[in-house]
């Protein structure tokens, strides 16, 4: 799906360029495209157990120090 605007009689370049930008502004493919490029992947059941783990793991270690004194 592609857009055009043609130079029309009298026009100066950034008129055209102007108007060519607010077609593709209402034509919304820059936010599909943007939609498209940052999509972003759901985690696998196993990244989201590792990731649940790591955690886990992390607050013990911080409730450790606490108790050292060490952590704030």
């Amino acid at each position: 799906m592609g857009l055009e605007a043609k130079k029309r009689e009298g026009e100066n370049s950034q008129t055209l360029v102007r108007r060519f930008a607010q077609r593709v502004r209402k034509s919304g493919i820059l936010r599909l495209a943007r939609k498209i490029r940052f999509r972003e992947r759901p985690k696998s059941r196993q990244m989201k157990k590792k990731a649940a783990l790591r955690r886990e793991e992390m607050k013990k270690e911080y409730e450790k120090m606490k108790k050292l004194g060490k952590a704030k």
